[in-house]
């Protein structure tokens, strides 16, 4: 017998919250079903993001530098940056270079006597706020020709409204599901007794994941831990 050829199974939302509640131990049966579970992967996705770092959310961005500017806000959805350089002679094949700037503390930052030094920046402090996350690079550009070239981990899309496909490698399906179905069954009276099995099979999950989620290199990304 053939084989069906195709290799683009994926899942929206509402088939994810169907296959989580039956894992909890019953169907879902209403519109509050699907809202409550829509909302448990929201939370579940947020602490996929404090775990550490996951692959498919990392992009590459830039930021034009202003002469006499030293601030600069973020795209929105980033959680942090991982690298950064500041690009110079940008488009020019003789020219183009990326060198290194290195990321400083607040307190590094704090200390720096003259904040509006000019140069080519070659420090930057990452504001890590609530709303959009801002850089501050010293010293303060000398030009408009330097480019502010980035790597950053950016934050997991949200379930939406049910009709759409979860924003993430089709790897973590298995760890969505049964980590959804944890949570489902937390908040479920009738359900207590099955939390702990759920909860191994969610950590199980998502070891094997996360184990896969990762450079095939000796490099690789490291999330920063500690004060900033």
């Amino acid at each position: 017998m053939a084989t069906s050829g195709t290799t683009a199974f994926d899942m929206d939302f509402t088939e994810i919250a169907e296959e989580a509640w039956e894992r909890a131990g019953r169907e879902m049966r209403s519109g509050y079903d699907l809202r409550t579970a829509r909302r448990s992967m929201n939370l579940m996705t947020i602490e996929w993001q404090n775990r550490g770092i996951n692959m498919w959310t990392i992009d590459e961005g830039t930021l034009s530098l202003t002469q006499g500017t030293s601030e600069y806000t973020l795209p929105a959805d980033t959680i942090d940056l991982l690298e950064q350089q500041i690009r110079t002679g940008s488009g020019n094949v003789a020219t183009q270079s990326d060198l290194t700037i290195s990321r400083i503390s607040v307190s590094t930052y704090a200390s720096i006597p003259n904040k509006l030094t000019q140069g080519r920046p070659i420090q930057v402090f990452v504001e890590r706020l609530r709303d959009a996350p801002k850089i501050n690079v010293w010293p303060v550009p000398d030009s408009d020709d330097y480019i502010f070239y980035y790597w950053r981990m950016r934050r997991i899309e949200d379930a939406g409204n049910g009709i759409e496909t979860a924003d993430m490698n089709f790897r973590f399906f298995p760890c969505l599901v049964a980590g959804l179905a944890y949570y489902i069954a937390m908040k479920e009276p009738e359900l207590v007794d099955r939390v702990a099995m759920l909860k191994q099979a969610y950590e199980e999950q998502f070891a094997l994941a996360a184990g896969e989620d990762r450079e095939k290199t000796s490099a690789r990304f490291v999330p920063r831990i500690g004060r900033a």
